[in-house]
């Protein structure tokens, strides 16, 4: 079997590779350049930067594959960034790595593989598929600390028979070992935490870079309407949000509303936040069909533990209900639908 690696130049996408090839199969490594600055300078931190590439292409070296960059910029800023902007200048909290390998690694990296002559595309996720005679599944990662199906749950059957994820089978610190043992120059280097086109500085800095209505003052009002305070652009705010609210009312209010027309943010108690309901929409189903009605485990964002809920798939989407109302349901989150380990569908929350 012939694959391509997706390589970062990290620790999990290097021992990716080196499995595969471990295992007796051709490989080619390839690095994706998803983001440049306005000069077209690198980032300087995130997933993307000059020194991933380089230990990349050590690593490649080492291995002995052939190892190529991919310029997917264009796609990456009309897929990902461009949307990132428009969600929160919509009041959304959106998730870029979501779309990411929506748009980009699962969609148009998916068939540069193929064009490379690649059987599958093998990247260092923390998720693990499996098949039987009704399909292809795809499965949490067997280290629970760095599952990441969360983000994956939009590949279908499709995808899922021409990707394969080798460290998801494994813990983090048997990856590490793994790579310590091959003497993979990239054994110890820390997980990228950054959303690699912000940089250095903070999401709502770069927002401000992008676009002057990012900056649109507007009231912060209780729920009865009551001005409590005003603030510099709704980028400033998330639903669930406590800290850094630019308001001093003696006891914790939360952010439970964002109006982007009328720039408005309304701050409630904790209680206000809890949601019994939620629709979605962009919803895929792993399996191709959607299930019938039932209840599933519910997963409203990346960190979030999933809870159950009842699941109605609908002609635009599904609904979730809950038996017990939960808190800060952010629109522009990705709703993840579980049944135990397996990935079973996910879409965007819309309403609540």
């Amino acid at each position: 079997m012939r694959g391509v690696g997706a390589r970062r130049g990290g620790g999990d996408s290097s021992v990716a590779a080196a499995m595969m090839v471990e295992q007796g199969h051709e490989g080619i490594g390839a690095t994706l350049k998803l983001w440049q600055g306005p000069n077209g300078e690198a980032p300087t931190a995130g997933c993307c930067t000059v020194s991933d590439s380089e230990d990349a292409r050590r690593v490649a070296a080492q291995l002995d594959i052939p190892y190529y960059v991919l310029d997917y910029t264009d796609d990456f800023m009309s897929g990902v960034v461009d949307r990132f902007i428009g969600d929160y200048f919509s009041g959304l909290t959106p998730n870029p790595c979501v779309e990411c390998n929506r748009t980009v690694k699962f969609s148009r990296f998916l068939d540069q593989a193929a064009e490379f002559g690649c059987d599958v595309l093998v990247t260092g996720h923390y998720a693990r598929t499996r098949q039987d005679d009704s399909g292809w599944h795809l499965l949490k990662g067997v280290d629970p600390t760095k599952d990441q199906s969360y983000v994956l749950h939009m590949l279908g059957q499709e995808e899922l028979e021409r990707v394969r994820f080798p460290v998801g089978e494994q813990s983090k610190a048997e990856t590490r070992t793994y790579a310590e043992r091959l003497g993979l120059r990239t054994a110890n280097k820390p997980d990228s935490q950054d959303i690699c086109f912000v940089g250095d500085g903070n999401y709502r800095d770069f927002l401000r870079s992008q676009a002057d209505e990012a900056t649109r003052p507007g009231p912060i009002v209780d729920t009865d309407g009551e001005h409590l305070g005003t603030h510099e652009g709704v980028i400033d705010f998330t639903i669930g949000q406590r800290k850094g609210l630019g308001v001093a009312l003696g006891e914790p209010r939360y952010v439970i509303g964002i109006e982007p027309s009328s720039a408005t943010v309304t701050l409630g108690r904790r209680e206000d936040l809890a949601t019994s309901a939620f629709s979605v929409d962009s919803t895929g189903w792993v399996a191709g069909d959607p299930p019938p009605p039932g209840t599933l485990e519910v997963k409203v964002r990346y960190k979030s533990d999933p809870v159950p809920g009842l699941v109605v798939p609908t002609s635009d989407g599904a609904s979730v209900t809950f038996d017990q109302p939960q808190g800060a349901i952010a629109p522009g989150q990705a709703a993840v639908f579980y049944d135990a380990d397996e990935v079973i569908g996910g879409g965007t929350i819309v309403a609540t």
